[in-house]
């Protein structure tokens, strides 16, 4: 299952992820699943856990580079201005 997870990554949005989280942990807190279906759902958790949190981090790191090139051009702004007067 890992090898695929970098396809999976690729085709599951964060939403779809989150949602087929919430499906496993659900099914794991009901009970009445055998050992091995519960130990597939575990690992299944644990893919679409993996995938929510690169998702997370890269919406991050998207946010990190806009709000420090906001900050760039604010700064290139001020300087502009102060050699003007």
């Amino acid at each position: 299952m890992a090898a695929d997870t970098g396809t999976e990554e690729a085709v599951l949005g964060y939403e779809e992820a989150r949602d087929e989280l919430i499906e496993v942990v659900r099914r794991l807190e009901a009970g009445g699943t055998s050992l091995e279906e519960s130990l597939a759902l575990w690992e299944r958790g644990e893919e679409l856990a993996k995938v929510c949190r690169r998702r997370l981090e890269g919406a991050r790191a998207r946010l990190d580079a806009s709000l420090a090139a906001e900050r760039a051009a604010e700064e290139d702004g001020e300087g502009e201005e102060d050699g003007e007067d």
